[in-house]
């Protein structure tokens, strides 16, 4: 099996946990970007030397790092995210017209054949690409002038932009999701887009069935089987087998289908990944048990994987960005908590190990795997 580097982001600084094949031993690196707020750090596919980070503070605003030899050492590339023509208004809080202002990066995308090209999801909602290694960014203005837009209101975390899934089978095709907007798809490689948000039912907003307006934390595919979609919505855990055009529920017995976390094993389609959270107000595992739940067949039948988490007085979240999985065989899983720890799985979640016990808030877990 191949080595693996695990690129952890947290609310103070980045983190690079590296082991060879057996994902036993870990070594952890000294905090990179110390004090930063990192929301998301990913490796290149195209290219695993090469990794992109972003990085925020209130303070100082937003800077994307780069670096070309796996983290060693970093360079500061381009910063600018501007929006395209008229910026126009979205609703507030308070439902009244606010103007787009442009606050961070929430999400990075690195293409899979080309690791000069990258997508980035920003606050307040909108979709950047770079095709020179993060060098200048142009906005992909079709996705917030699309007509509903002026509707997009902020969910608890911001109006922000932070699911980017791209169909390895048609690089035109994109899918993003935005809280609190909902789930959008491109066919035509961003230039014009469609919610695909029928079958989403919303209690929280004024028409459970609308357009747009749901709270969707996170979207998630299987490369082999790209139409087939995953969601892990402000409540419901749903799916679609049509690309988006249709979503249904597949929370089945799950403890809470609250969360924010979803993912798909490495080489089985149809199995998937959540980590239940209580509810919207109080973000902490049901009963204090940290359980990562399993369905084998897409859904609906649910399994708690708990060997190794805490059982007992546990009361820690997992962010959206926060769980990954290693294309090894078995396929490993990571997730990190905002108590600072990450944990390891390299049964495909039977069991768990926590890797590193004390870093800060963790933001954002992705996975490496080195040849």
């Amino acid at each position: 099996m191949s080595a693996v580097r695990v690129l952890v982001g947290t609310a103070k600084g980045a983190f690079i946990l590296t082991s060879d094949g057996s994902r036993k031993k870990w070594d952890v690196s000294e905090p990179l970007f110390g004090g930063w707020q990192i929301y998301h750090i990913k490796g290149s596919p195209a290219d695993p030397d090469r990794i992109y980070a972003g990085q925020h503070t209130d303070w100082f605003g937003q800077v994307i790092q780069r670096s070309d030899d796996g983290g060693k050492t970093w360079e500061q590339v381009g910063n600018e995210f501007a929006y395209s023509g008229e910026t126009g208004t979205h609703q507030w809080y308070d439902g009244t017209p606010h103007p787009w202002e442009f606050k961070r990066v929430w999400h990075l995308e690195p293409s899979a054949d080309d690791p000069d090209t990258l997508y980035a999801g920003v606050e307040d909602a909108a979709l950047f690409k770079s095709i020179d290694g993060g060098k200048s960014w142009t906005e992909l203005g079709g996705l917030r002038d699309h007509d509903t837009a002026s509707g997009w209101q902020p969910g608890a975390g911001g109006l922000c932009l932070h699911t980017i899934l791209v169909d390895p089978s048609n690089r035109d095709r994109i899918f993003v999701a935005i809280s609190a907007a909902g789930s959008f798809r491109s066919d035509d490689g961003g230039k014009t887009w469609k919610p695909i948000n029928k079958g989403l039912h919303s209690e929280y907003i004024p028409d459970p069935d609308a357009e747009v307006g749901h709270c969707v934390h996170r979207m998630a595919l299987h490369p082999s089987r790209p139409e087939v979609l995953f969601m892990q919505k402000h409540w419901d855990v749903m799916r679609s087998d049509d690309a988006g055009d249709s979503w249904y529920e597949v929370s089945g017995n799950l403890p809470s289908d609250f969360g924010f976390v979803v993912d798909v094993h490495a080489h089985e389609p149809d199995t998937i990944y959540v980590i239940p959270i209580k509810s919207d107000s109080e973000h902490y595992p049901p009963e204090g048990k940290l359980r990562v739940y399993r369905s084998r067949n897409g859904g609906n039948e649910w399994e708690a994987l708990t060997k190794g988490l805490p059982q007992s007085d546990c009361y820690v979240n997992v962010l959206r960005d926060a769980m990954c999985v290693d294309s090894n065989d078995p396929c490993g899983l990571y997730f990190g908590t905002t108590g600072g720890q990450v944990y390891a799985s390299v049964d495909e979640g039977d069991s768990w190990t926590a890797i590193v016990h004390d870093l800060p808030r963790v933001l954002s877990v992705e996975v490496q795997v080195l040849s």
